[in-house]
């Protein structure tokens, strides 16, 4: 399977995901149930691991092998961290309704404030990080190279926030807190599909400049 081919899937895939996200995040706000959401995200993982992996193979600048390390490393950190909080999500948490208060203190990601909602947000962090780095990886000449960079660098800010907001009682579980969660998503949301499609068709230019 070709660089490009990979780079096709997994932004695709990640587009494809992030979609079903945030049909899931509202369809949420009226069956109080998180199970989509999760099983959505994972996807977004495995897209964006597979997305960031064809951007990082695709450089064939020398001098900017550090900043493909560096991008594929956050990627796997990402998915890790990802995969430990939604898949015990759709196993643990959603098959076992009678686990106690203390125990949902700690792994349920739904509980604002838990280790591993902490996780999450720990994994998007480290998912900002990643495209920081690939926006440097992108060759600018090609379709949509320009705006695909500038986005992946912009979306690195949400690096800091993710890290340092934990540490903080920001979040305190008052009521309104889903649907300001939500809306926040969906933002993320309208922000990160452009750089899907910019991903797919950056890599659809290289098959057309080979043909």
């Amino acid at each position: 399977m070709t660089n490009r081919v990979v780079g096709k899937i997994g932004s695709g895939l990640t587009g494809l995901a992030v979609l079903a996200f945030a049909a899931s995040m509202i369809f949420g706000l009226f069956t109080e149930s998180i199970f989509a959401s999760c099983f959505s995200s994972m996807f977004i993982a495995l897209g964006f691991f597979l997305f960031m992996s064809g951007l990082v193979s695709a450089n064939n600048d020398k001098d900017k092998t550090a900043s493909g390390k560096v991008c594929l490393i956050c990627a796997a950190i990402y998915v890790t961290l990802i995969f430990i909080v939604y898949f015990s999500q759709c196993t643990t948490i959603n098959l076992h309704p009678e686990l106690g208060e203390e125990v949902r203190g700690v792994i349920d990601y739904g509980k604002t404030g838990s280790l591993f909602f902490n996780y999450d947000l720990l994994g998007y962090g480290f998912m900002a990080l990643s495209t920081f780095f690939a926006g440097f990886l992108v060759d600018k000449s090609k379709k949509c190279g320009k705006p695909l960079s500038i986005m992946l660098k912009i979306h690195g800010v949400f690096f800091p926030s993710c890290l340092f907001i934990p540490m903080f009682p920001i979040f305190v579980g008052e009521s309104g807190e889903t649907a300001v969660g939500t809306i926040l998503l969906e933002f993320w949301c309208v922000f990160f599909m452009p750089i899907c499609i910019w991903g797919y068709r950056y890599f659809s230019d290289s098959a057309e400049k080979k043909g």
